[in-house]
């Protein structure tokens, strides 16, 4: 089962995250997203676990948890394909063209 988590504190590390999740079961993999840029947690990650009661439990004990001076957000991870996409749509279209303020006396 794949379970998403937001809230995480930034100075926690995925072992300590996948500590507080093995409590309920096998972790499979633990994973802090991080900024591609700065490389500082984006304070979310996912946890995949081995056995879906397992997760479910997780789910259920976790969401709302302290952790490190924060409060958990514990939820089953959607799929990609559920997640809004970004981009697209809007009054983003470029634009250009129109006036041309070369000189303001006329003289075209």
């Amino acid at each position: 089962m794949n379970i998403y988590v937001a809230n995480i504190p930034f100075k926690a590390s995925e072992q300590e995250l996948k500590g507080l999740f093995e409590e309920y079961g096998e972790v499979s993999s633990a994973k802090i997203i991080m900024d591609k840029v700065t490389q500082r947690s984006r304070g979310f990650g996912f946890i995949e676990m081995a056995d879906d009661a397992a997760g479910r439990q997780a789910i259920t004990s976790l969401n709302g948890f302290n952790f490190l001076g924060k409060t958990l957000v514990v939820n089953e991870a959607r799929p990609k394909s559920d997640a809004p996409r970004s981009g697209g749509g809007g009054y983003r279209s470029g634009g250009g063209g129109g006036f041309n303020r070369r000189n303001n006396n006329n003289d075209y």
